[in-house]
């Protein structure tokens, strides 16, 4: 399949967001609200529940269903507010020794004068900062797009998973097109560059699992990724929490270095 209708098939309104997943795969989930700092975020999803037994965190995007829980989640583009609230969870799940599961669909982080004015970009920073050194496994699961600063403030995880019509890249296909072209018709062309499909990403270990859609209903995915996460939870605890930053810390070192050899 093209790299464009990818996108197409990850920005489809029909798509399963963070909600769905949390639903079907967490059991007695509670969730947990604000920042502490300036007010909550329904772009972000998050709380604390269980995955086949196992206590977990989740921090998930949702962009709703219905246009009016569209806007009040602000189309699944966080506000920094957002992202300090699934920081101040992640460092709870460290505290605990329960690991993190973060659901990525955000075309990016909101851009707005208020967020701006809040420290948009600080909050993404931090995020980016923390994780890397969380005592604690994560694992992300690109289940949508996964767009620019705003996804990869939640993907500096031990391990990623993405679904098989999601995306991942530093800008959108239209962005791209517009910067080198001037054309945002050209986001077809843009797309084939960035290489930002799951099958890609996978190629250049970017990402570590792709889970399978073709002809597959949305329960079926749902239960597949549900397995993989268990399994690599599971496997996750048992490693040294010294060794298992080393091996995060190694993995995004090593992302691009094959090119350069």
């Amino acid at each position: 399949m093209e790299a464009y209708n990818r996108v197409k098939n990850a920005r489809s309104s029909r798509r399963p967001s963070g909600a769905y997943y949390i639903n079907n795969m967490i059991d007695s989930f509670t969730e947990l609200h604000g920042d502490r700092r300036f007010s909550d975020d329904a772009a972000i999803i998050s709380g604390i529940g269980f995955l086949d037994g196992i206590p977990v965190t989740v921090i998930a995007m949702e962009r709703g269903d219905t246009i009016d829980e569209r806007i009040r989640r602000n189309f699944g583009c966080p506000n920094p507010e957002g992202y300090r609230k699934a920081l101040r969870l992640m460092k709870q799940a460290e505290k605990f020794k329960r690991p993190v599961i973060c659901i990525i669909n955000s075309s990016g982080a909101y851009c707005g004068i208020g967020a701006e004015e809040r420290g948009q970009g600080l909050a993404i920073a931090e995020n980016l900062m923390e994780m890397s050194a969380l005592k604690t496994p994560i694992i992300s699961v690109v289940c949508g797009e996964g767009g620019s600063g705003g996804a990869l403030a939640l993907s500096v995880a031990d391990e990623i998973i993405m679904l098989e019509n999601a995306v991942y890249s530093v800008i959108s296909p239209e962005g791209c097109a517009s910067i080198l072209w001037r054309d945002a018709a050209k986001a077809d062309e843009a797309a084939e560059a960035l290489k930002l499909t799951a099958e890609d990403l996978y190629k250049f270990n970017v990402i570590d699992k792709v889970i399978d859609e073709s002809g597959r209903d949305d329960l079926t995915v749902c239960c597949e990724l549900k397995k993989e996460l268990v399994d690599r939870l599971r496997r996750l605890k048992e490693i040294d929490i010294d060794e298992l930053l080393q091996k995060r810390y190694s993995k995004f070192r090593e992302i691009g270095s094959s090119f350069y050899a």
